[in-house]
């Protein structure tokens, strides 16, 4: 199963207007009213990746093909969630199937969106979903908990797990995430075997309006200071003007931006760093049929890259030809690369870099 980040939040901050935009569909309802989206839409988006269009013009590719990244859109959230409150019960399940969370929190003001706490606060917002998710940490722990404080009377050497999931507890009843704690630690590995909502890593959306989008205002920069302190990340941008992009040509999109004064758009960079949130990297291979972006953990070794172009390559493995994509750009051909060097030959113990441009080698 491919990993999977889920876009949540309360109703009626712009998750299913961000998500449609990011899958170019209409298939989630945006709609202004709460629980518009009750069951999870799903969506597979491509990775931009400016490195293809440039393998692709060298090698002369006939087609290109993209690394993806699965988005799922989950019902918004209200109070009480943990409790069985609105859809609490089926947004808590859906999130637990995901493998990162992309939360969405609007902080713009419009009397024509409802909100349904009465007005935007990004930080009370914020608080509701990790609150929520925190009182369904604590019944799992709490089970947990219960059997391992029965099985330490019988063998004592389990009381420092029993000490990890105490601590665990603190942390969850003082609004403290599971990912707060350091990735090497007991804490860690708990919250990791029981999938822990709370350990998912976490980027905040903050949907902000046009007015916004040059000089992001106070609710944007308490969301910063919010997700830095919690060791996350945040991006800024707005899902209603990307939601118009996302219907135009790539180069009408580029023309609207540089009237608004947009950099980059929101949802490239949306898709960039949730591609990184889920641990995720690329190696590159190209070619006269296509040019590809293939998606590993990072980590991985190189016959085990291979195998994610086919299972026997990985079987066959004998050793991968790897080529900087900036010495891939510069000198253009085999022949050169190989007359300067720039072609490196590793074995079975390589661990993939980002970008690597690679040729396998193996038995049939």
């Amino acid at each position: 199963m491919a990993l999977a980040c889920g876009i949540v939040g309360l109703p009626n901050v712009g998750k299913s207007t961000i998500f449609n935009a990011l899958t170019r569909s209409a298939q989630a309802l945006a709609a202004n009213y709460p629980f518009a989206t009750i069951e999870p839409n799903v969506g597979e988006v491509p990775v931009p990746d400016p490195r293809l269009e440039t393998l692709a013009e060298i090698s002369a590719s006939k087609k290109i093909v993209h690394a993806t990244v699965r988005f799922v859109d989950i019902a918004g959230l209200v109070r009480g969630a943990a409790s069985g409150e609105g859809l609490g019960n089926a947004f808590l399940s859906h999130i637990r199937e995901t493998d990162a969370i992309a939360m969405v929190v609007r902080c713009f003001d419009d009397p024509n969106i409802t909100h349904v706490e009465g007005a935007p606060d990004p930080l009370r917002d914020i608080e509701i979903v990790a609150i929520e998710m925190a009182l369904a940490d604590l019944a799992t722990v709490g089970k947990r908990r219960d059997k391992l404080a029965r099985e330490v009377r019988a063998n004592p050497k389990q009381a420092p797990q029993l000490a990890a999931l105490d601590n665990l507890v603190q942390a969850l009843e003082n609004n403290r995430p599971a990912r707060s704690f350091a990735a090497d630690s007991a804490e860690a590995a708990l919250a990791r075997e029981l999938f822990l909502l709370s350990n998912k890593p976490m980027l905040y959306v903050a949907n902000i309006d046009e007015a916004q989008i040059t000089a992001p205002g106070p609710m944007v920069a308490a969301v910063v200071a919010h997700a830095k302190a919690e060791n996350s990340r945040t991006i800024a941008f707005s899902g209603k003007i990307e939601s118009e992009f996302a219907g135009l040509t790539d180069d009408e999109a580029q023309a609207f931006r540089e009237d608004y004064g947009i950099a980059s758009g929101g949802l490239d960079r949306l898709i960039v760093e949730v591609y990184d949130l889920l641990g995720l990297m690329t190696f590159l291979t190209t070619g006269e049929q296509e040019s590809r972006a293939w998606t590993i953990e990072k980590g991985t070794k190189a016959p085990q890259a291979a195998g994610k172009i086919h299972s026997d390559i990985e079987r066959g493995f004998i050793r991968a030809e790897i080529i900087d994509y900036a010495d891939y750009v510069q000198y253009r051909t085999p022949e050169a690369l190989r007359a300067l060097g720039k072609i490196r030959s590793e074995g079975k113990e390589y661990v993939m870099r980002e970008g690597d441009v690679v040729e396998f080698r193996f038995n049939v």
